[in-house]
């Protein structure tokens, strides 16, 4: 069986882990964790980046930061997973959904004005597949609006938009280390703040609201409560496991795009015959080996497509069922404009294979698999 995933695994890791046991600081903010901030903030550019329990904790604490409050509205796409929702929902807010992209699967940056009303808080950008939303475009509605913009950079490590980093661009950025993702820690975010001005809240909200990081940095005598906050701090041993991955970041990411160009190169013909389509990166995005995927005509196609490489071995799936056809997505969101592309491209999404370390035997079979299927 050829798995659609298999958790990263770098044999560093071992060796990291058991140095943070030996250090004895299991929780949160010991060594390994400061070494994952910083390559974060050098690789990203920005002023501080945080590491969180997950990104889904990383967008609630820059909802937190953007002050949301109920009764405020935020703007984003209803092809996304639930935390991007969650996170706004949980403050009050209502998710006001707008259209994707058929090329991208990225949020239509063209419908988002349309979707602004006195109550608009923010706009977050879904950074899909590790490629970038037309982010000039979205920061320039946003300044002229006076909007917040929260990047879901979930899938964006290693990912650039005009050689920024995605998750840099906006007020704030999340990104997942979930096991899924290039990197992991098994479950793990982390929060990315542009401004220097803000980096000290970020460190009291994600320090169950007290100043502890500064008493820990020997700036004050005592650390206290002073604002309302929660514990957003990753385990060392968590970022430990990430560290190993981190340092051989560069090999990571051209292992993922080595087996990313195989499937390209391998399912092309089928793309330029009409049979599938395959994922499109503008020009201006340099995107990670995030995932590897491939349209179908219709759902129908998909879901034979997905039981025959079933039959030969192989674990494909498809993503999102949007938002807004979800019943908690009824009840706090609502869809502005018409649903042209979220729910028929999510339909003919089918994701396949790829991990790190993936066997160029395995990819091969995988298109083998397809083109089997398309000209039998």
């Amino acid at each position: 069986m050829i798995n659609f995933n298999e958790p990263i695994m770098v044999e560093k890791a071992f060796d990291y882990v058991r140095e943070a046991i030996n250090n004895k600081k299991l929780s949160g903010d010991g060594e390994f964790t400061k070494r994952c901030n910083f390559w974060l903030e050098k690789w990203s550019g920005a002023p501080k980046v945080l590491l969180t329990t997950s990104c889904t904790h990383a967008t609630e604490m820059a909802a937190i930061l953007a002050d949301i409050k109920p009764g405020d509205e935020v703007i984003m796409p209803a092809y996304t997973f639930v935390s991007t929702a969650d996170a706004f929902v949980l403050r009050g807010a209502k998710a006001k959904f707008v259209d994707i992209r058929p090329d991208t699967m990225n949020m239509d940056e063209k419908l988002i004005e349309e979707a602004i009303t006195e109550k608009t808080k923010a706009i977050v950008p879904v950074h899909y597949a590790g490629v970038a939303c037309e982010m000039d475009t979205i920061m320039e509605i946003a300044k002229k609006h006076n909007l917040r913009v929260i990047e879901d950079a979930a899938q964006g490590v290693m990912s650039t938009y005009k050689g920024r980093a995605l998750g840099s661009i906006g007020d704030y950025g999340c990104y997942s280390f979930h096991e899924t993702k290039n990197y992991s820690m098994g479950e793990g975010g982390a929060l990315v703040i542009r401004d220097k001005d803000n980096c000290e809240m970020a460190e009291i909200v994600r320090e169950k609201g007290t100043n502890r990081s500064k008493f820990f940095r020997g700036q004050i005598d005592k650390y206290t409560w002073v604002e309302a906050g929660s514990s957003y701090l990753p385990s060392e041993l968590n970022a430990a496991y990430l560290w190993a991955q981190l340092e051989i970041a560069d090999n990571i990411f051209n292992n993922r795009m080595e087996s990313w160009n195989l499937y390209w190169e391998g399912l092309r013909g089928l793309s330029e015959s009409g049979k599938i389509q395959l994922p499109f990166i503008p020009n201006e995005c340099n995107h990670n080996a995030h995932m590897f995927y491939i349209k179908a005509k219709d759902l129908d196609e998909r879901t034979k497509l997905i039981s025959y490489l079933k039959s030969k071995g192989i674990n494909s799936v498809f993503h999102y069922i949007p938002l807004h056809t979800a019943p908690a997505g009824k009840r706090y969101g609502e869809f502005v404009g018409e649903d042209v592309y979220t729910t028929k491209e999510s339909e003919r999404l089918l994701r396949l294979p790829l991990y790190y370390g993936m066997k160029k035997i395995d990819v091969e079979r995988v298109i083998d698999a397809i083109m089997e299927f398309y000209t039998k």
